[in-house]
């Protein structure tokens, strides 16, 4: 059965392509390379390394190409203008030119790690003159690892990398498959790693069920497949290819994987231009996700400047923009600015506003009235309203018995009180 009958049996919407006429082999250093001339026309040439070889493809594009909702010259934009702040952020390119951030996806035969799961593509894309260049360095069977990994490491040359996961998946396994081989190849690189899955699920899980990069890039970025062969088939495909040689399968992993790549390039730009403040479109709850995130990271000034730029209309971004700006005034000890954000939540909040928020806001106003003010009617009277919140909340009973025990001691502290301004008439 041919690879296009298993992708339909599998995949109905996959699109099926004319039949493809085989090509004569042709024979280089000795070796024949099955459908070398199918091959060359999608530009994938081989990488001869002694008496074996692996595969690579190169494409370019220029800077005014579009993917999704950016060119590639706004990225290079955005790299400036990262390297123009006087604040710091994990996904920051202070100090970096755009040439330098490499951009990286790997497709292997299998999600688990370990040894038994090969690495059959080596993609990446960066900025080389002005183009970005994207190549792939291709498997063409499993014992050919060593040529696969020496035209990937001996003319690389990058200092950032930026993946999609990468951390977890991706490079581990690069150093797994390299460990293997590791006396026939050059040695990993150093370098710094950009990854953009936990910024993306920072921004976007209020907005998404999943931060899979495909949903991203058709929710988020503007990015729209085409007759796109599924991921999860990238395996089955590639052993197709291994028994079969015929590169129709693979010359659609190929193109899949270059997405990935080429849209790990939009991601970093829309990400970067939400992070610096140039994304005009930016919602209430995306700039809160960023203030908060700065606020994480210590880089407060440009927190405050991202909370305070929610407008009053969206009421619930607004609330809990106040309480992370009063958590910030409260370590400044501001406790009067801080106060007056409690009282807004306080006085305003609705059902949808975190409960949490709103028990912690009243808590603080409760103390402050309590210890500075001394005004233990205003602190039992905030902390009487959170019993009642309380009351009405499953598995909070552990917070309802320290605020019954706060309420016993404003008790006793007010009676006392009263007491003494009788004895003092």
């Amino acid at each position: 059965m041919s690879i296009k009958n298993k992708l339909s049996r599998m995949k109905s919407h996959i699109k099926k392509e004319e039949q493809t006429t085989p090509v004569k082999n042709i024979e280089i250093k000795g070796k024949n390379i099955p459908f070398i001339q199918q091959w060359e026309q999608e530009n994938v040439y081989p990488y001869w390394l002694d008496q074996d070889y692996c595969l690579i493809r190169e494409v370019s594009y220029p800077l005014d190409y579009t993917h999704g909702n950016y060119t590639f010259r706004e990225f290079c934009h955005i790299v400036d203008e990262w390297n123009k702040v006087n604040y710091d952020h994990p996904l920051s390119a202070k100090g970096h030119q755009a040439k330098e951030l490499f951009f990286f996806d790997t497709e292997t035969t299998g999600l688990g790690g370990g040894t038994g799961n090969t690495i059959f593509i080596l993609g990446y894309a960066q900025l080389r003159e002005n183009e970005i260049v994207l190549k792939q360095h291709i498997l063409p069977h499993p014992g050919a690892e060593v040529p696969l990994f020496n035209s990937f490491l001996e003319n690389v040359d990058y200092t950032t990398l930026v993946t999609y996961n990468g951390k977890a998946f991706d490079w581990p396994q690069v150093k797994t498959r390299h460990t293997l081989i590791k006396e026939h190849v050059p040695k990993l690189p150093e370098f710094g790693h950009f990854d953009l899955y936990h910024g993306a699920r920072r921004m976007w899980k209020h907005r998404l069920d999943r931060t899979k990069l495909s949903i991203v890039e058709e929710e988020i970025l503007g990015v729209k497949r085409q007759d796109d062969i599924p991921g999860f088939l990238a395996p089955m495909i590639y052993f197709d290819f291994v028994e079969r040689k015929n590169p129709e399968g693979m010359l659609g992993i190929l193109k899949h994987n270059e997405i990935d790549i080429l849209s790990l390039i939009t991601l970093y730009t829309h990400l970067s231009y939400q992070l610096l403040r140039r994304d005009y479109n930016i919602s209430a709850k995306e700039t809160l996700e960023v203030g908060k995130w700065y606020a994480v990271i210590g880089q407060t000034d440009i927190a405050k400047q991202n909370l305070l730029s929610i407008q009053e209309q969206n009421k619930e971004e607004v609330l809990e923009a106040a309480f992370l700006l009063a958590k910030e005034y409260k370590r400044e000890k501001r406790l009067e600015d801080a106060a007056e954000l409690w009282r807004k939540i306080v006085q305003t909040y609705t059902q949808e506003t975190k409960v949490a928020m709103v028990l912690q806001s009243l808590i603080e106003l409760a103390k402050m009235a309590e210890h500075k003010e001394k005004n233990y009617q205003l602190a039992l009277n905030y902390t009487q309203t959170a019993e009642q919140i309380v009351k009405h909340k499953d598995k909070l009973d552990k917070m309802m018995f320290e605020l019954q025990k706060r309420s016993e001691r404003l008790e006793r502290k007010l009676q006392m009180n009263n007491r003494n301004q009788l004895f003092h008439q």
